[in-house]
């Protein structure tokens, strides 16, 4: 069983150093507990996907730290995009087409102590949640431990999960039209929509 640390400053020190050596850290947010590696590393992801039993073609989310970091990866930047943004920190997956050709999911969780953590990762971490595909995601620390615990670096407790419910996701396409793809925490009102 991985080591359960406190999710304060010297918590985030250690996550941090293990992020950078291509470790696995569980991590907590506002929604549901999370796991998450460096986007260097892409073994450590093949790690995640193998301790969680995920299909292949189910895409991990980028945990950023700020919208600026999202900006930075390449994600198209429209006034669709940004309005939507402006719902950062929050639990919002917005689902953008990139400049490496391909579309991420991205979220700024509002939760000050990860988004440290993901700004000392260089602004960015692959993160899904803590759980067997198919399974209830982790809520708190202790159900992170028992979901996942065996099989990863470090497991930061952060206490309870303040929303227990999943981050809505929202794609937006090339052309500005979203597409709610799950109805999470954040409720998207109907003025949201543009399809």
């Amino acid at each position: 069983m991985a080591e359960t640390q406190t999710f304060d400053r010297a918590g985030i020190a250690r996550a941090a150093a293990a992020l950078a050596r291509g470790g696995v850290v569980i991590v907590p947010t506002e929604t549901v507990y999370g796991v998450a590696c460096h986007p260097a590393f892409p073994e450590a992801l093949e790690r995640i996907r193998a301790m969680k039993h995920r299909d292949r073609d189910k895409p991990f989310q980028l945990l950023a730290a700020d919208a600026a970091a999202v900006w930075a990866d390449g994600a198209a930047r429209s006034p669709e995009a940004e309005r939507l943004a402006a719902r950062w920190p929050g639990a919002l997956t917005l689902v953008l087409p990139t400049a490496r050709g391909r579309t991420e999911g991205y979220r700024v969780p509002d939760l000050p102590l990860l988004r440290a953590l993901i700004a000392q990762c260089g602004g960015l971490l692959r993160c899904t949640s803590v759980n067997i595909s198919g399974e209830p995601p982790a809520r708190d620390a202790r159900e992170a431990a028992a979901a996942l615990g065996d099989a990863v670096d470090l497991v930061l407790d952060g206490g309870p999960a303040r929303l227990g419910v999943a981050s809505t996701v929202a794609a937006l396409s090339p052309a500005g039209a979203l597409t709610i793809l799950r109805q999470g925490a954040l409720r998207l009102q109907r003025e949201d929509r543009e399809d």
